[in-house]
Order: structure tokens, then C-alpha cells, then sequence
């Protein structure tokens, strides 16, 4: 990893924070993904549960991930 996929993860655990309570309630209190693959899933997740602006954030983040 270099120093930019920090950057971006970060991005993914503070949208995972926005949402918690919202789109991922049923996800372990303190759960933040670990690989990119378990990212995906859970930003999945706040695109089928969140709201419009969650959608377009998670859709963003998933281009950086592929």
C-alpha cells in the first residue's frame, strides 16, 4: 500500500462512521473493513441503504477500489 491508499480507506472508514447508525446497524459496533474486498461489501450496503448522497460517496470510492 502507499500512502494514498491511506487516504482513501480513511475516506471509506469515515463514510462507514456517517452511516453506521443508518445503513450498517447490523454490522458489529467498531466493524471496519480490512481488504478491499470487505470494503466493497459494506460499501455496497450504504449504496442499497443509505440515502442519494451515501449512493454517489460509495460509488466513488468503489471506482478507487477496482
Amino acid at each position: 500500500m502507499n500512502p494514498t491508499d491511506n487516504i482513501s480507506f480513511a475516506e471509506i472508514n469515515a463514510l462507514i462512521e456517517e452511516y453506521r447508525d443508518r445503513c450498517l446497524w447490523f454490522l458489529a459496533p467498531r466493524y471496519t473493513p480490512t481488504t478491499p474486498d470487505e470494503a466493497m461489501r459494506t460499501l455496497n450496503l450504504i449504496e442499497r441503504y443509505g440515502d442519494g448522497a451515501a449512493y454517489r460517496r460509495a460509488e466513488r470510492l468503489k471506482q478507487w477500489l477496482l
